[in-house]
This record gives C-alpha cells, structure tokens and sequence, in this order.
C-alpha cells in the first residue's frame, strides 16, 4: 500500500494560516510518508517553503464542473494515496477523494458529506466553540492522531527576507504596516478616517513610516494614500504585491494594525507585533495567537453577530474604538531597547560536543568583558541550539541550569534554547529567527539595532534574517563566515567593536 497520504487544504489564506499547526502535527505523527497538499492556486503560496509538505497539487480551473472533478479524482487515483485527511469541510472535498478511491477518507461530517468518509468525524459546531487552530488539530484528534498545539509558523527564505528589507530599507523606523481590509464584509470595516488619523501621528509622534497593504482599492485605501507625499514617510502597496511578497514585506514591519483578515493571520504567524481590530467576528475562534499582540473589541450586545453587513442603525462594535486607543496601542507594542544575542557553545564556553556535565563546563574568561555592554543599556541574550535534548544524550534540566548560571553571574536578562532535531524543521531552532522574535516581545528588543555573536555561520545567518549585525568570534568551531558584519577572535574583541559602532 502506498505511504502518499492526500491532505484537502482550506480556501481562504487566513483559514489556511490556521491548519498549518495541524499539517505540522500530521508529519510528526506520521514520520516517513509524503504529505501531498490539495489546494485552491490563490492560497498555495501559504504552504510554498513549508517543509512538512512533499508536494503542492494546484486545484485549478482545469478541474471545474463535473468533467473536472473525475479529471482530479483521476489524477489522484494515479498517485496512490492510502490516506485522505480533509480539512475543508466541504462536500466537493470528500466526493473528490471518494472517486479518487481513496481507502480511508477521514474528516468533520458535515455539509451532508459523512456518508462518504470512511471516518466521519461527528460535527456538533466545533468551529464556534474553540479556536479554529484547535478546531483542525481537534479533528486530529479525534481520528486518533497525536496532535499537540502549536503556534502557526510562515516559513520564509533569505532571499525573501532580504528583497522585502531593500523594499523599505529608505522607510523611517518604526514602520508600520496598515491592512485596513477585510474579505468578509463589510462589517470587518473600521472608518477609513480613522485609520488615516492614525497613520498620521505614526509619522508626526512616533517620526516612523506607514506601508498599505490590501487588494483593491476602497475608501481607507485611497485616504491612506492621502496622508504624505515623503516617500520615506508612506509606501502603497495595495495592488502591487504576490502573497509571498506580502508575507515577506509584513514580516519586516515594526508592527501591524489590521482588521481580522488574512493579513492579521499573516502577521502572527511571522511574529510581527499585531493590534488586531474586531468587531463582527469572535478573536476567541480567529484571533491572534502569541505573544506580541493586542486585539481591540468592544463589549457590545449584538457583537459577534458573524454578519457580513451590520444589520442596526449604527455599527456601535466598530464605532466606539477610537483612534486614540489604537495608536496608543501600537505604542505600547513598539521595542525600545537593544540587545547582544549570543550563542553558547563555542561562543560563551569551550565547546563539549553536547555538554552535559559541569567537568567540561568551562567559561570562556573574556565573559567579564561583557558588562561593558550592559553599562551602555544592551540587554544580554542566550540563543543556542540544543537537539541533544531530543537525541536523549543531554538532560534538559542541566541546559537549563547552564543557562541559569549566565543569567545569574554573568548578568544576562534571559536565555533561550531549541530542543528540536534538525529535521523536526521548527521555526526556534537556529538560523530560523523564532528565539529572536521571542524575545524581541518579551523584552521590547529592536532587532535592527542589535547583534549576535556566535562561532557559527548559522549564528550569522540568524543575525541575517532579523537584520541585526552578524559578528563570528573564533573560539569555537569555524573561523570564517560570508555573511559576518565583522570577525573577532575573542569576546573582548567582539564588546569592543559594537561598542566602537555606537
């Protein structure tokens, strides 16, 4: 029997943004197999670089109507599946892998679909009674597959990051993305005015930028465009950007502000520090998730009432939030302070080949030097790679100890750590930026005006896709590295040159 299991993706990208936890839980559960994702083009450029995902199957115009759908029930029977795991909720899902022959077909039963699962997962309107990221890896669950929560992760290259950075590198920092649109409905929609006013005291008080973001051309569009002629001041993008270019460009922002939309879903899934603007729907079935991020509803009777339109006089969910409290909003979110990231082994201490006991634990003596950093206001940070806790030759508790005695003695405000194999693909472990990110919320870090020092290339690399400069000290495991911003031999070195940078 075929290991191709058929994964029957959602059509909207925020919806599509929300199953990537489950996908992610449908790898680790089943190691080995290739997962083949079915999907509408408009949304395939959410899974692109994702590397739980074997394979992209475009549900394209050639499969419309009846005739198509046996074409795509005919070219799926052709790949052999044995599992289909149907996340769409709709009909059209489980017909199409019921003619493509597909022995086990697994999904929620409903939209008078069950009789064709194999096993129809009982439907009693999960989907408003917990978040919709629960609400994939609940069916999951419920067909017997481990299915742990996770938040979502958008993965993108270097070369993205980097086009997306040279895209704003004339904007004024902070930069702030603004998506006023929503899909849905109108009853999504806050007073374009409002979003101008706001966009204005983000250039006037806070002297930063404003990007626009969104499809077609609607009222706050078209006044946010109005707001200023400085090209350092206002970037339009609305109309002009790929999916991948957006994901790209949003991640890059300081901040979001947006309406519950694909693009808020877009934003937490990169980490960029979101205000999120609620008015018919419900953030507690598709809010944000993380860390960072600050939703605005008010409690109103008839809110949420899931309309497309406001059906009352007045729409009083969306009326009653003021300009004032988002801007004040997006203040409390922007960082404020800067940072020396640093890695572990190698960099902080001889390397040990997975440390594991105190006997070869050994601290580099160029260490002191680093309170220099602190008395000119850098916070200190631990980042290191740890997958020996996860090939079980290294005790968590002892990582965590090690850290512990950084914090401790050495005058470091924190320390983070992936336990995660390489091939687990986890958006923590390094170069992927998610320690950085982190900590860029959790202690208000300004990534762009901060460093890593480390031994390694990945170590630069991180440095790379956050935009922080890279230094490579060469007392661990490589003594040359590409992208560096600068090369020291030692920790001494290394406090001298960002200090000699100020």
């Amino acid at each position: 029997m075929s290991e191709n299991i058929l994964i029957r993706g959602v059509n909207w990208v925020g919806d599509a943004v929300m199953t990537l936890p489950a996908i992610k839980a449908i790898r680790k559960s089943m190691p080995g197999r290739k997962l083949h994702l079915l999907v509408k083009p408009w949304v395939s450029p959410v899974f692109e670089k994702d590397p739980h995902i074997d394979e992209i199957i475009l549900y394209d115009d050639r499969y419309q109507g009846i005739r198509g759908k046996y074409r795509l029930s005919k070219t799926l029977k052709e790949k052999g599946f044995s599992l289909a795991i149907l996340l769409q909720n709709a009909f059209d899902a489980a017909l199409i892998t019921y003619l493509a022959g597909i022995p086990e077909r697994i999904g929620y039963a409903r939209d008078k679909r069950g009789f064709l699962l194999t096993k129809p997962i009982p439907y009693e309107g999960e989907d408003r009674k917990m978040h919709h990221i629960d609400y994939y890896l609940e069916l999951l669950k419920r067909a017997g597959i481990d299915a742990p929560f996770s938040e979502p992760w958008l993965y993108l290259s270097m070369e993205e990051r980097l086009w997306a950075r040279d895209i704003l590198k004339d904007m004024k920092r902070p930069v702030i993305g603004i998506s006023p649109a929503a899909s849905y409905g109108p009853a999504k929609h806050w007073r374009a005015e409002r979003f101008a006013k706001v966009a204005k005291r983000i250039i006037k008080e806070l002297n930063g930028s404003v990007v626009i973001f969104g499809k077609g051309i609607t009222d706050a569009t078209v006044q946010l465009s109005q707001i200023s002629n400085d090209k350092t001041r206002l970037l339009y993008m609305v109309d002009k950007t790929t999916l991948r270019e957006l994901i790209a460009l949003i991640s890059e922002c300081d901040a979001l502000l947006t309406t519950d939309s694909g693009p808020m879903h877009i934003g937490y899934a990169v980490k960029t520090p979101l205000i999120a603007i609620f008015g018919s729907t419900d953030p507690s079935l598709t809010g944000p998730v993380g860390k960072g991020n600050i939703v605005i509803k008010k409690d109103i009777e008839c809110s949420p009432c899931f309309e497309r339109e406001c059906k009352k006089p007045q729409m009083r969910c969306m009326e009653e939030i003021t300009a004032e409290e988002v801007f004040n909003a997006i203040k409390s979110l922007l960082p404020k302070n800067k940072a020396v990231f640093f890695d572990r082994d190698g960099t902080l201490c001889k390397e040990a080949n997975y440390l594991n006991n105190w006997d070869d634990f050994k601290v580099f003596p160029e260490v002191s030097s680093l309170k220099l950093l602190k008395d000119n206001n850098f916070k200190l940070i631990g980042v290191t790679n740890q997958s020996g806790i996860a090939r079980g030759i290294v005790d968590e508790g002892f990582v965590r100890q090690v850290n512990a005695l950084f914090i401790d003695e050495y005058g470091f405000d924190d320390f983070y750590y992936c336990p995660h194999l390489p091939e687990e693909h986890c958006p923590c472990r390094k170069p992927e930026p998610e320690m950085l990110l982190q900590a860029r919320v959790e202690h208000g870090i300004d990534l762009k005006g901060s460093y890593v020092v480390g031994d390694k290339e990945i170590d630069m690399l991180l440095a790379k896709a956050v935009g922080a400069k890279g230094i490579l000290v060469q007392t661990g495991q490589e003594r040359e590295s590409s992208t560096a911003d600068f090369i020291a031999r030692d920790l001494n070195e290394a406090v001298n040159w960002i200090l000699n940078t100020l």
